[in-house]
C-alpha cells in the first residue's frame, strides 16, 4: 500500500501529526486512536476528508519513525502541505491526542515541544492550547 507523499493534503498533515503524537511513546493507545477518529469525523477542518486515507498516512508516519532523520522528514512533509493558518489547529489536535488517554509521558511532551518549535507556535498561545486540552480531558 504505497502512498505518494507529494499528494499530502492539509488534512493528511493534521492526521500525520496526531498519529505521530500517539506513536511517540511507542504505544498507541485505544483512547488516542478513538480520539483521532472522532476528530476526523466531527471537526470542520476535516469536512470532505476521505477517512480511508488514515491507514496510509499512519504507515507513512510509522515508516518515517523507522528512519534516522524521520521526524525531520515528517516535519518537512507537514510544512509542505499545511498552510500556516492551520498551525495552531495542528498543535491543538496534537495536544488533544496526547491528553486523550490521561497520560502524558516524556516522549509525548518532547514531541509536543518539537511541534511547537517547528510550527513556530507562540508560547502564550501554546500555553492556552495546552490548558484547553487539559481542561477537556480532566477526570473527575
Amino acid at each position: 500500500m504505497s502512498f505518494d507523499t507529494a499528494s499530502m493534503t492539509p488534512q493528511d498533515s493534521l492526521v500525520a501529526l496526531m498519529i505521530a503524537v500517539s506513536a511517540s511513546d511507542e504505544s498507541i493507545r485505544t483512547a488516542e486512536l478513538m480520539m483521532i477518529q472522532q476528530l476526523v469525523n466531527h471537526l470542520p477542518v476535516f469536512a470532505g476528508y476521505d477517512g480511508d486515507r488514515l491507514p496510509r498516512i499512519a504507515q507513512v508516519v510509522f515508516d518515517l519513525f523507522e528512519e534516522e532523520d524521520g521526524l525531520d522528514a515528517l516535519f518537512g512533509l507537514i510544512r509542505d502541505a499545511l498552510p500556516e493558518r492551520l498551525y495552531e489547529t495542528a498543535y491543538a489536535l496534537a495536544c488533544d491526542v496526547a491528553a486523550a488517554d490521561g497520560k502524558l509521558g516524556q516522549a509525548e511532551l518532547r514531541l509536543l515541544e518539537e511541534i511547537r518549535e517547528e510550527l513556530e507556535i507562540d508560547r502564550l498561545h501554546a500555553t492556552a492550547i495546552e490548558r484547553g486540552a487539559r481542561a477537556r480531558f480532566m477526570r473527575a
